[in-house]
């Protein structure tokens, strides 16, 4: 399959946390994708870009939290996570890159 430009649009990083390093032990992996991404753009975007074969996309929205940095108020970003969860006998390594 190609790694079509459209892809890098979906998916924006991998997230490796602790949460999601023990998540990967169940062939489960936490990407940080666009806003607007729906589950079905997610998975192709995931199965084009790693060859793999996906069983469920599940998402969630983080809301921006008000934080203060050197005592100015800012508003951080809403980010949308998507946990994938892969068939079994495939597998994603994050920490070697694309």
């Amino acid at each position: 399959m190609s790694k079509d430009v459209r892809h890098y649009d979906v998916i924006v990083a991998p997230i490796i946390t602790e949460k999601a390093t023990l998540a990967s032990e169940s062939n489960k992996v936490v990407f940080k994708v666009a806003r607007t991404a729906t589950k079905p753009q997610i998975k192709a975007a995931v199965e084009g870009l790693f060859d793999v074969k996906v069983e469920s996309v599940n998402t969630l929205v983080r809301k921006g939290k008000v934080k203060a940095f050197r005592g100015v108020r800012g508003q951080q970003s809403d980010v949308k996570k998507a946990v994938v969860t892969l068939a079994e006998g495939h597998k994603i390594d994050v920490t070697t890159g694309l």
